[in-house]
C-alpha cells in the first residue's frame, strides 16, 4: 500500500510539511466549567467548482486506502464528505490539513493475530459533535474467540458514521450507534457462516450502561419512534441469539476513536493500537527476504 500512498500525494502535489501533523481534521478544545456550550458555524466564502472537484478528488482517493488499511483518516474523510456539497474555505482548509497529515505519518500496516474467526464488535457513539446538531457513530469489528471477553486483533471493518437523524439523548445516541454496528454486523456474520466459521451470539461492546440496559431489557425510556423501532430491532436479535450487549469502561472500547475528532495527543498515543510501526514489517520482511506484499509469521499476518 506504500506505492498507492506515495502516488496519492503526488497527485495532490503535497510534500511532507516542515511542522509534522500528527492529528487528521482541526480539533476544537472543549470549554470545561463553562455553563453553555456553543455551536459553531462557518462563515468562511465559499469555494468554486474547482474548489469543490479538488476536495472531492481528495476524498475519492484517500477513502479507498482507509478503507484497506488506515482507519485513522476514516473520521476526517467521512466530515468532510459531509461538507463537499458546499465547500467552503474552511473545508478547503480541513483538505490540506488531512493531506499534510497522510504526508507526515508513515505507511499504514494492518496486522491481523491467528484467531476462531468469532466475529466480535466494540460499539460507541458522539453526542452532538458534528454540524447541524448530528452525532457520530463508531466501530471497530475484529476476529477473535468465543469467550466472554474477546482479546483484540486488526480490524476488517471500522465504522465512522455520522447518524442522519438529530439525537435527543447521549443514550439515543449511544443506541442509534450500536444500530448501525449490529446491521453491519448481521452481514458479516452472513459471510462467515457461508465461509464455514460456525457463529456464537456476536458480543457487542458499550461504554454506555443506559443503552446496554435498554438493549437487554432493563430499561424502559421514552423515545421517539426512530429510537423505539432500533432498540425494538437490537432487542429482537439479542433474543435469537444473534447478538450479545455487554458494556465495559470506554477506556477499553476502540470504537471510541471514530467517533469524534481527537487532538494530535491522542492520535500519537491511540495508532499503535490500530496499526503496526512500519519499522516492524520492514524488519519482517529483512528476515524473510522478502520486497513487497504481505509478510507471514507463525501467529500473524501483517499486510
Amino acid at each position: 500500500m506504500e506505492p498507492y500512498l506515495r502516488k496519492a500525494l503526488r497527485l495532490f502535489d503535497n510534500l511532507v510539511p516542515k511542522r509534522r501533523q500528527d492529528s487528521p481534521y482541526p480539533h476544537v478544545e472543549p470549554k470545561y466549567g463553562a455553563t453553555q456550550q456553543f455551536a459553531e458555524y462557518d462563515t468562511s466564502p465559499a469555494v468554486g467548482k474547482e474548489g469543490q472537484t479538488y476536495i472531492q478528488k481528495v476524498n475519492g482517493k484517500f477513502l479507498w486506502y482507509a478503507r484497506g488499511v488506515d482507519p485513522t483518516a476514516l473520521v476526517p474523510l467521512s466530515a468532510l464528505a459531509s461538507q463537499q456539497s458546499k465547500p467552503t474555505q474552511n473545508t478547503m482548509d480541513k483538505s490540506q490539513h488531512f493531506l499534510d497529515y497522510m504526508a507526515t505519518q508513515e505507511p499504514a500496516v494492518l496486522t491481523y493475530q491467528k484467531s476462531d474467526m468469532i466475529l466480535a464488535v466494540h460499539s460507541d457513539a458522539g453526542y452532538l459533535n458534528e454540524e447541524n446538531a448530528r452525532s457520530r457513530a463508531g466501530g471497530h469489528h475484529f476476529l477473535s474467540e468465543d469467550v466472554p471477553l474477546p482479546p483484540k486483533n486488526g480490524a476488517i471493518h471500522n465504522i465512522a458514521e455520522i447518524i442522519k437523524g438529530v439525537m435527543s439523548s447521549a443514550s439515543e445516541a449511544e443506541t442509534g450507534g450500536l444500530y448501525i454496528n449490529a446491521c453491519k454486523a448481521v452481514e458479516e456474520r452472513n459471510i462467515l457462516e457461508e465461509m464455514g466459521h460456525k457463529q456464537p451470539p456476536t458480543p457487542i461492546q458499550t461504554d454506555n450502561s443506559t443503552a446496554e440496559g435498554i438493549v437487554n431489557n432493563r430499561v424502559q425510556p421514552k423515545r421517539t419512534k426512530a429510537m423505539d423501532m432500533r432498540f425494538h430491532w437490537l432487542r429482537d436479535r439479542a433474543n435469537q441469539k444473534q447478538f450479545r450487549f455487554y458494556w465495559r469502561p470506554g477506556t477499553t472500547n476502540r470504537g471510541d476513536y471514530f467517533t469524534k475528532h481527537h487532538p494530535a495527543s491522542h492520535h500519537r498515543n491511540m495508532r499503535e493500537e490500530f496499526l503496526t510501526p512500519y519499522k516492524v514489517l520492514m524488519d519482517l520482511r529483512k528476515r524473510q527476504g522478502m520486497s513487497g506484499g504481505c509478510a507471514t509469521s507463525a501467529t500473524a499476518r501483517v499486510c
